[in-house]
């Protein structure tokens, strides 16, 4: 099973991004650009969807959080690009050994935390013993391989790894991976002592978050003056706030009211890739799903791309690993649209008449199930739906795997894992994927490493698993103005360092 640490990890992703994503299919525009000239005392209004319950990253889980503190406010020895890159940050550089066991980092000159404080190769050991030795911090179940955490000298940081783990780097870039001043006792609830290009200044609870630009930071100082982040939870109130002037961006932006913003001719869109699986998951340990003949049937039954343009969201997928991480590939070789074949298919398996209960978080709404219920009933299952809250969720599906049907948002990326764990609450259980995927994070080389979870997807698929009805994409509002603003992966975190807004003609 996972550490407590992951389960609240996956649990609060879900939960906001069952708000934060709005999305719709289409390629990336470029953002419109102002020709006046940049102003360094500008202010930047950014509208968000969902508000954090409070500021300590460290402790507490979430999109809202990683969304504007990482990169900001905090940072890690490495962080990671709107590819999911890795790109080193508090690190000047880094290597790794041949076996893959010991990670060197080598620190930037003249990093300081906001307090004044100079940041030495100690805070980050000590920053790291606490993840690797304390199950509350975020992380932790990441560092189970770490055997230890040293400071060769001031400006060195050697970690070392009991076993290779292709994905310990890429841990790095997240909550695990940041950096804080050893024995501070700031209250990091509602306040912050980072290293980042922006400080906190001020948190109005149930309305904004301002930041303000590090006059002390160590690296290329922040486009802007100030950054206002603006919490509007209602679509139709984001669209209306960023037509009246009140934000120069509006994330997640909901598809049936993009046309707004467009045809106010003050913003341009961009359509924003993540690695958001919209996953219809199947209870492989319960009849009749159990059975892979009707697992494939009900994959082959559903519309895709009918299902995409009615939820106005994201792009096909058909299988476990998004375009954003390794071992993508594009399997719709595995299956298509084909209700005939899912007909037979059920007939062979004896379930003619089937009934399944489609039990969905009741945030969600009712869009995917009613093109579910659809689609169903032409190959003859009846699909009833229980929409509940989330606790309950998580206590019948998620802990007592407990249900035939489920839908839910999977945002984290690299979790293709849950498909090596048979106790996850999919229930699927191959000796073969649990191998390839082992052996995957045991490889030292990226591109092999990618190709053994290539392969262990394309099991998964074609073992019908699950059904992946979508792969999310988010739409960002920007006004000309603004220039620099990130486009994919925001709803997991927005560097907003380089963002640079101009002078109204």
């Amino acid at each position: 099973m996972f550490r407590r640490s992951r389960r609240v990890a996956l649990i609060s992703a879900l939960a906001a991004t069952a708000v934060i994503l709005s999305a719709c299919s289409g390629s990336p525009q470029p953002a419109a650009t102002s020709t006046g000239e940049v102003d360094p005392d500008a202010t930047l209004h950014v509208g968000l969807v969902l508000e954090p319950t409070n500021l300590d990253i460290r402790h507490t889980s979430g999109a809202a959080l990683e969304q504007i503190l990482i990169d900001n406010i905090y940072e890690g020895l490495v962080t990671r690009t709107q590819d999911n890159e890795i790109e080193a940050r508090l690190a000047s550089d880094y290597s790794v050994s041949d076996d893959g066991l010991t990670y060197s980092f080598t620190l930037n000159d003249g990093v300081v935390f906001h307090d004044g404080s100079p940041l030495t190769s100690a805070d980050v050991v000590a920053s790291y013993e606490q993840v690797r030795t304390d199950e509350t911090i975020q992380g932790n179940a990441e560092f189970a391989s770490v055997s230890s955490i040293t400071a060769p000298d001031e400006k060195t940081v050697e970690i070392v790894l009991s076993e290779p783990n292709q994905n310990f780097l890429f841990a790095l870039t997240g909550p695990a991976g940041l950096v804080f001043k050893s024995g501070d006792t700031t209250d990091l609830q509602t306040a912050e002592n980072g290293t980042g290009p922006f400080t906190l200044t001020r948190w109005n609870k149930g309305s904004t978050i301002t930041f303000a630009r590090s006059d002390a930071y160590w690296g290329e100082p922040a486009g802007v003056a100030s950054v206002e982040f603006q919490y509007i939870p209602d679509f139709t109130a984001g669209v209306n706030a960023a037509i009246a002037g009140d934000v120069d961006v509006l994330t997640a932006v909901d598809p049936n009211l993009a046309p707004q913003l467009e045809d106010s001719g003050d913003f341009t869109l961009t359509t924003g890739r993540t690695t958001d699986k919209a996953t219809l998951a199947f209870n492989n340990a319960k009849a009749p799903l159990d059975d892979v003949r009707v697992r494939e049937a009900l994959r082959l039954a559903i519309d895709h791309d009918a299902l995409i343009e009615a939820a106005g969201a994201g792009t096909p997928l058909y299988g476990p690993i998004p375009e954003l991480d390794p071992g993508y590939e594009d399997l719709s070789d595995v299956v298509s649209y084909d209700p005939e074949r899912a007909k037979e298919l059920l007939a062979e398996a004896g379930q003619e008449d089937l009934e399944l209960t489609l039990t969905i978080p009741s945030f969600y709404g009712t869009t995917v199930p009613k093109v579910l219920i659809s689609d169903f009933a032409k190959v003859g299952v009846t699909l009833d739906v229980d929409s509940v809250e989330f606790a309950t969720w998580l206590e019948d599906v998620y802990t007592n795997h407990d249900y035939d049907l489920s839908y839910v948002l999977h945002v984290e990326p690299r979790d293709f894992g849950n498909f090596a764990n048979p106790d996850y609450y999919f229930g699927y259980d191959n000796a073969e994927v649990q191998s390839l995927y082992a052996e995957a994070l045991a490889e030292v080389d990226p591109d092999k490493s990618a190709d053994l979870l290539a392969q262990a997807a394309r099991i998964v698929s074609e073992d019908h698993a699950a059904d992946w009805l979508y792969n999310g994409q988010t739409i960002t509002a920007v006004a000309p103005i603004v220039t620099g603003f990130p486009e994919d992966s925001i709803n997991s975190r927005i560097n907003l360092a380089g963002v640079t807004v101009s002078s109204a003609e």
